[in-house]
C-alpha cells in the first residue's frame, strides 16, 4: 500500500468490472477508502446484481483496504443521493468523486430508438450530474462550515464524445456533454476547493472489445506491455484524487496505455470580419475558404490528420 492518497474516501462508481474497477483498487493501493458503486447489469444496462460490486470490495479488502459496496442506481436522484450519504455515513466524509458509470446502446442514427437515445443519455450524462450535484452539497457545507475542503471529481468522457465515432450519437453526444459539465463545473466549483477533471480512456472492456477487435488489435504476448489494458487508467486517476493534484482543473485528459495527453477543446480558429452585416449570397467563397484553411477535426485517436503539404 502507498500513501498517495492516504486518508481520502473515494467513491467509484461503474466501479465493479473494467476501467472502474482497476481505479477503485488503484485508489486503495494509494491509501483511499473507497465505495465501490456498481448496479451489475449488463452492458446495455439491463438486469442487475451486487456481486461484481461486493467482490471489488472484498478483493480491496483482502489486500488491506477499507471499502464497501454499493448498488444504487447513479441516474437515479434519491439512489445517488444515498451512494453520497453512503460514504459518508460509513467514512464521516467524502473527498473524492470518480464518475465512471456507463452502458452502450450503439446504432447508426437512422435506426435509433427514443429508448436507445434516453437511456445512454440517462446513464452517461444524468448518471454523471446526480452523484456530483449530491457531492457538492456535502463540500459545500463543509466550505461555509469553515472546514478546508480539498475535493476531487474526475468525470470520465470519451474519445467517440470529443473526436466523434461513427454508430454513436447517443453515447457521443452524452460525453460531450460530460467534457463541457467538467468545464464548467470546475468554474463554478473552485470556490468551495472543489476541482473538476475528466478522462476520455482508451482500453479493452466490455464496452470496447468488439471494437477493438474490428481493429484487428492482437493480445500482447504474456511479457509485453499490455497497452490495452484497463488497469492502465487507473495511476491517471490517482494522481487526480490526491492532494497533488490541487492546481489542476477544467481539463480533460486523454489516456490510453503509457500515453497521457491533454485534450484541447473547442476553440476559435480561422476566422473573417466584414465589419459589418453579411450578405447570404457573399458567403459561398467565404465560408469555403475558412473551411480550406481551418485545421481538420481531430480522428478518433485525438490526432489531427494534416495534409502533408501543411506540415
Amino acid at each position: 500500500m502507498n500513501d498517495l492518497c492516504e486518508g481520502r474516501v473515494a467513491i467509484v462508481t461503474g466501479a465493479g468490472r473494467g476501467i472502474g474497477r482497476g481505479e477503485a483498487i488503484e485508489l486503495a493501493r494509494q491509501g483511499a477508502k473507497i465505495v465501490v458503486n456498481d448496479l451489475g447489469g449488463d452492458m446495455d444496462g439491463a438486469g442487475g446484481s451486487s456481486a461484481p460490486a461486493e467482490a471489488v470490495a472484498q478483493e480491496i479488502r483482502d489486500m488491506g483496504g477499507d471499502a464497501v459496496s454499493n448498488g444504487d442506481d447513479v441516474s437515479d436522484w434519491d439512489g445517488a443521493g444515498r451512494l453520497v450519504a453512503a460514504a459518508i455515513d460509513h467514512f464521516g466524509r467524502l473527498d473524492v468523486l470518480v464518475n465512471n458509470a456507463g452502458i452502450l446502446r450503439d446504432r447508426m442514427l437512422v435506426n435509433m430508438t427514443i429508448d436507445e437515445w434516453d437511456d445512454v443519455v440517462k446513464v452517461h450524462l444524468r448518471g454523471t450530474f446526480c452523484p456530483t450535484r449530491h457531492a457538492v452539497d456535502h463540500w459545500r457545507e463543509r466550505s461555509k462550515a469553515g472546514d478546508e475542503v480539498n475535493a476531487r471529481i474526475i468525470n470520465t468522457s470519451s474519445s467517440s464524445g470529443i473526436y466523434g465515432n461513427v454508430g454513436q450519437t447517443n453515447y457521443g453526444a452524452a460525453k460531450a456533454g460530460i467534457a463541457s459539465f467538467t468545464v464548467i463545473a470546475a468554474k463554478e466549483l473552485a470556490r468551495y476547493g472543489v476541482t473538476v477533471n475528466a478522462l476520455a480512456p482508451g482500453a479493452r472492456t466490455r464496452m470496447t472489445e468488439k471494437l477493438i477487435s474490428a481493429r484487428g488489435t492482437s493480445d500482447p504476448a504474456p511479457d509485453e506491455f499490455d497497452a490495452s489494458h484497463p488497469d492502465n487508467v487507473a495511476p491517471l486517476v490517482a494522481w487526480l484524487a490526491s492532494l497533488e493534484s490541487a492546481s489542476v482543473t477544467g481539463r480533460v485528459f486523454n489516456v490510453a496505455g503509457g500515453r497521457i495527453s491533454v485534450a484541447e477543446g473547442w476553440h476559435a480558429g480561422q476566422q473573417v470580419d466584414k465589419g459589418d452585416r453579411w450578405e447570404s449570397s457573399e458567403l459561398g467563397s467565404v465560408v469555403l475558404e475558412l473551411v480550406a484553411r481551418a485545421a481538420p477535426n481531430a480522428e478518433m485517436n485525438g490526432q489531427i490528420p494534416w495534409p502533408d503539404d501543411s506540415l
